[in-house]
């Protein structure tokens, strides 16, 4: 009869896996990945995994040579990989290989290059993204926010969601993003904006919620403090809708975020200075 006992070996594996999928970055890595399979089995097609892979693929290959260039250990960046599964999530499934890798660079970049101690300023995702629209006329499908589904869709986001915001504690940021976010969009809805309305169907608000569950609550570049994870979710619905309304598109979210990000910046300079 055949010994099925797991060895000490693979104990401790079975026991490092279960303690990394407990970590905020292993439960988010595996909450993207549900929906990566998801969106998957609704396209129907494989070209939207293949360009995660290839943003998987650029993300070590890059975080791999700034640690070296920096003297740094070598090792896996699970950031990285977080950064490069949602520019994979977000790009269109029929972006060129070329795009999804300079997208993927730039965001890996900004990383090690725009930071503060080991902290980086920007989300690297919101960076690289933005890039791929100014830089390259990149198409951003968003399908990983199941935006192609209908609109009951927006309540897997939602759950699935909910469950990065409570384990990494941004309760205060994402209630301010969606209070400031929907009052905003509803007092312009009752001057008839017309594009006020479109932010509460399906696709915008898909994005939204992928963008305040998954990047908005972002531990290095987002406060930690309540009172200011509240202005960092205000600021950021703030300036979304003033662009959204201003330019249109699906880039609005990212240049909310990034302003916040500023925001976020200044304040740990002031109080650095008040210290």
């Amino acid at each position: 009869m055949s010994d099925t006992r797991t060895g000490p070996l693979e104990r401790r594996q079975r026991t490092g896996l279960k303690r990394y999928l407990r970590t905020p970055k292993g439960l988010v890595l595996t909450l993207l990945c549900l929906l990566l399979f998801i969106g998957t089995v609704d396209s129907g097609t494989l070209h939207g995994i293949f360009n995660v892979c290839v943003a998987v693929i650029t993300a070590v290959v890059c975080d791999t040579i700034a640690l070296w260039l920096q003297r740094y250990p070598i090792r896996l960046s699970d950031g990285g990989l977080v950064t490069a599964v949602i520019v994979g999530l977000v790009l269109a499934a029929d972006t060129p290989i070329t795009v999804v890798i300079a997208a993927t660079a730039i965001a890996i970049a900004s990383k090690h290059v725009l930071r503060i101690g080991r902290k980086p300023i920007f989300n690297p995702a919101a960076v690289g993204l933005l890039a791929a629209i100014v830089g390259f006329h990149a198409s951003e499908s968003w399908w990983g926010d199941l935006s192609a589904m209908p609109a009951w869709s927006a309540a897997i986001v939602l759950v699935v969601g909910y469950a990065i915001v409570q384990r990494v504690n941004k309760f205060p940021q994402f209630f301010s993003f969606f209070a400031v976010y929907l009052a905003f969009f509803a007092f312009e809805g009752a001057f008839h904006v017309t594009l006020a309305a479109d932010a509460f169907r399906n696709p915008i608000i898909n994005s939204a919620l992928f963008l305040a569950c998954f990047m908005l609550t972002d531990p290095p570049t987002s406060p930690a403090r309540y009172r200011h994870q509240i202005g960092f979710g205000a600021i950021s619905a703030i300036v979304s809708g003033l662009i959204y309304l201003t330019f249109g598109g699906l880039s609005y979210l990212f240049i909310g975020l990034l302003s916040a990000n500023l925001w976020k910046l200044w304040i740990t300079r002031q109080k650095s200075v008040i210290g």
